[in-house]
């Protein structure tokens, strides 16, 4: 039979910079390191006898084939080189020379005295003629195929399980019952979305978990075999480092994530005091002073704001991987979004508190904002929404109501009482004093009405062709003010005609062929005084 070989020929892929192998060398290097079944065994840095670190490296292989099965037997010994001008050490296997250690080769770096550095490369090398005998041994190949079956056979039974496992899940979910929630229906089934999440949350893991078995399957199987060992090892080395990195890092954040629990559960203390008492201010139980019951709430929500934007400044030095690059990139990505989309935002975020704040209406109050007239159902913090009489809503931003002129005729001075005012335009041959008898009298009959103010009549403007009235009146607390505008506008026309006054505005093209006067015979037609 052929000679069994010591070990494979040397692979430059996993090369080093010193006697003691490291990793990521150089191509100088890698020409020089001695490596066996993908092993770095040993770096050749000086030269013996006129060879150089290269030729001492082939000359080295060279040994290493011409050894035979009696050979593996013997344990690699080292002892120091027989020349004494030479500072080293010779390692040899059943009397035969297989390479030398001199005092250049080693590397300052590692620390390691002649004696320190020939141990470890004898350990290696007695390391790789065992593996060297077991895979020429067939009882070590047959034990070692049995585990790698009986490893394959766990690793289909997991799989079955894990398939198994997921199957259940699914049906389990499928079998729950799927409700709605009253707030969004027709618009949107979240109980619907987030079952599919579950589903696809059930997939991941399972995949997760067939992956990790798959994992250590290949790492014990490869390990089982001397020519794949190295490799298996290197798998499985790296899984458990992964794991301790892992729980390491778990174990690590643990006084940093207690630390995040108590600010949090401080702060939400802290907001729970701060609602029972703006929510006592807002029921009347308390009084302080500046808090009103327009502005509690958006007090509330303010002060809850800042609260929890406090806790996280505390609390964010303390949260896991707070200073990694992840989080820089997300702290650049929110400030840049701020940044280029915060300007409109907040302009009527600030306006919507200076409504508030300024007490200006609230809910349920009848304004006017510009040319929209209607009840205000919606007071946020970006903007307002009234319902006219219509029955239209309408969306008016807060930049939009700060900056024009509102109008709140729900609002009113404690003894005056609300107003309602209307006009109209009625030509100079109608007494003024008859126009005014008519609107008062048409004032009087409206239902709504506050008796006890007389109405007031005023001249506003002298037109061209006609003269302009305003009528305003006090209505009763409880009266709707489209309701009683729209009840006074009737009063109004049924007493025009009553008396048979022509509610017009006149316009003319030309010269009227008789002069636009009343005479004063006419002054105090009915219903005016005499």
């Amino acid at each position: 039979m052929a000679l069994i070989r010591f070990c494979l020929l040397l692979l430059l892929s996993l090369p080093a910079l010193a006697a003691e192998p490291r990793a990521n060398p150089s191509p100088q290097d890698s020409a020089r390191t001695l490596e066996l079944e993908n092993q770095p065994v040993f770096v050749f840095q000086a030269e013996q006898a006129g060879l150089t670190p290269e030729q001492r490296l082939q000359r080295t292989l060279q040994r290493i084939r011409g050894l035979d099965d009696e050979d593996l037997k013997q344990t690699v010994r080292y002892q120091p080189l027989a020349d004494p001008r030479l500072r080293g050490m010779a390692l040899s296997i059943n009397g035969k020379p297989l390479l030398t250690i001199l005092d250049g080769d080693l590397d300052p770096g590692d620390q390691l005295t002649l004696e320190q550095a020939a141990a470890r490369v004898q350990a290696r090398l007695n390391g790789l003629r065992q593996a060297a005998l077991e895979q020429r041994s067939p009882e070590q190949i047959a034990t070692s195929t049995l585990l790698a079956l009986l490893a394959s056979a766990l690793f289909v039974a997991a799989l079955a399980l894990i398939a198994r496992i997921r199957s259940a899940s699914r049906r389990r979910l499928a079998r729950q019952p799927i409700g709605r929630l009253p707030w969004l229906s027709g618009r949107f089934d979240v109980v619907r979305f987030l079952r599919a999440a579950e589903c696809q949350l059930v997939d991941i893991t399972a995949l997760l978990s067939a992956l990790v078995a798959g994992y250590v399957w290949l790492s014990y199987t490869l390990s089982r075999f001397p020519a794949t060992r190295p490799l298996g090892r290197k798998l499985g080395q790296s899984f458990w480092q992964l794991l301790s990195t892992i729980v390491d890092d778990i174990l690590s954040a643990l006084p940093g994530l207690a630390t995040v629990a108590v600010i949090f559960l401080l702060t939400r203390l802290a907001n729970r005091a701060l609602t029972l008492l703006f929510g006592a201010v807002e029921r009347g139980q308390l009084d302080l002073p500046g808090l009103h019951a327009e502005t509690v709430g958006a007090t509330r929500r303010l002060a809850a704001v800042v609260l929890w934007l406090f806790a996280l400044i505390v609390a964010y030095p303390y949260l896991p991987g707070a200073g990694s690059d992840a989080f820089k990139g997300v702290s650049v990505f929110f400030g840049l979004m701020v940044t280029l989309g915060s300007a409109g935002l907040m302009n009527h975020a600030m306006s919507g508190l200076v409504l508030i704040y300024a007490r200006a209406f609230r809910p349920g109050d009848y304004v006017r904002i510009g040319e929209v007239e209607g009840t205000v159902s919606e007071l946020s913090t970006l903007s307002t929404k009234l319902i006219t009489g219509q029955g239209y809503e309408i969306t008016i931003p807060n930049a939009v109501t700060v900056g024009g002129r509102v109008s709140n005729y729900s609002r009113h001075h404690a003894t005056a009482g609300a107003m309602i005012a209307t006009r109209v335009t009625i030509g100079y041959d109608t007494p003024w004093r008859q126009v005014e008898a008519l609107l008062e009298l048409a004032a009087r009959r409206t239902p709504g009405i506050d008796p006890a103010c007389p109405p007031q009549v005023r001249k506003l403007a002298l037109q061209d062709f006609y003269i302009e009235y305003e009528l305003q009146a006090k209505a009763l607390p409880d009266a709707q003010t489209p309701q009683l505008r729209d009840a006074l506008h009737g009063q109004i026309l049924d007493a025009f005609n009553e008396f048979d006054v022509q509610i017009m505005s006149p316009h003319f093209v030309e010269q009227p062929a008789t002069q636009v006067v009343v005479p004063p015979a006419r002054w105090r037609e009915p219903p005016a005084g005499q």
